[in-house]
């Protein structure tokens, strides 16, 4: 198992971008598909992003498309989630999670290995 923290949160405008990173502690980091989920006030978790463990192919929910990228240094321990043209609909908790399944299937698995604790994102109209 792994233990991850999230950082890089706060407060941004509507429009702007923030880059949340995610560090993972052990030595079989590059066996884990990684992903970020959200979790906005009074709503459940949802799935934003996956990335394989090579980082060569990724999976992104449809608010996100085109708009989000993940990415990931296995040499650094270190998924990262760029966030671009953020909207107030993006207000969340994002948590960072690691599993051994696969990097679209992870979007609907129930049990996920690892979280983080989770880092709040603040968009403002």
């Amino acid at each position: 198992q792994v233990q991850l923290v999230e950082s890089g949160g706060g407060l941004v405008q509507a429009g702007g971008s923030l880059r949340l990173s995610c560090a993972a502690s052990g030595r079989t980091f590059r066996s884990y598909v990684m992903a970020w989920f959200r979790q906005a006030p009074g709503k459940e978790r949802e799935f934003v992003a996956a990335i394989s463990w090579s980082g060569g192919s990724s999976f992104y929910s449809d608010p996100v498309k085109g708009r989000f990228a993940i990415s990931r240094d296995n040499d650094k321990n270190t998924v990262y989630l760029q966030m671009n043209s953020l909207t107030p609909a993006d207000t969340a908790v994002y948590y960072c999670a690691a599993d051994q399944s696969h990097y679209v299937t992870i979007a609907t698995t129930r049990y996920l290995e690892s979280w983080g604790q989770g880092t709040l994102v603040t968009v403002s109209s």
